[in-house]
């Protein structure tokens, strides 16, 4: 069995991100998963960008709304891509699988803050 095998059918991943001094920080996000690849769409200024930018390693589990586990925590490699080709695909597929309303009212109030998406992509390790 695959290790990605976990997040099918899942709605929520943590995502585990660490600070300079080692702490660990859990975050319950949207995720999509194209072939060995999983995405997160966030907000671009936000602490687990900063926290990616410096430092890549992180653990990942598929997890409830609240950020309960529903799984095995896992190590991966996260990094920020900017290319418009993946900001499309994550959004296409972001909408495929929550729903293009629940998408789009969450790039609304994203858009209201002023505030611009950027995207995670994470592989295994």
């Amino acid at each position: 069995m695959s290790a990605l095998q976990q997040f099918e059918k899942q709605q929520y991943l943590s995502l585990e991100t660490f600070r300079k001094n080692g702490q660990g920080v859990k975050t319950p996000v949207w995720f999509i998963q194209n072939d060995e690849t999983l995405y997160v769409r966030t907000i671009a200024g936000s602490g687990k960008v900063k926290r990616i930018k410096n430092n890549g390693d992180v653990k990942i589990v598929p997890c409830e709304a609240n950020g309960t586990p529903t799984g095995e925590w896992i190590t991966a490699y996260a990094i920020e891509v900017t290319d418009p080709e993946s900001a499309d695909l994550v959004s296409q597929l972001l909408e495929k699988k929550y729903g293009l309303v629940q998408v789009k009212a969450f790039a609304a109030m994203t858009a209201l803050r002023r505030e611009k998406y950027t995207v995670l992509k994470i592989h295994l390790q």
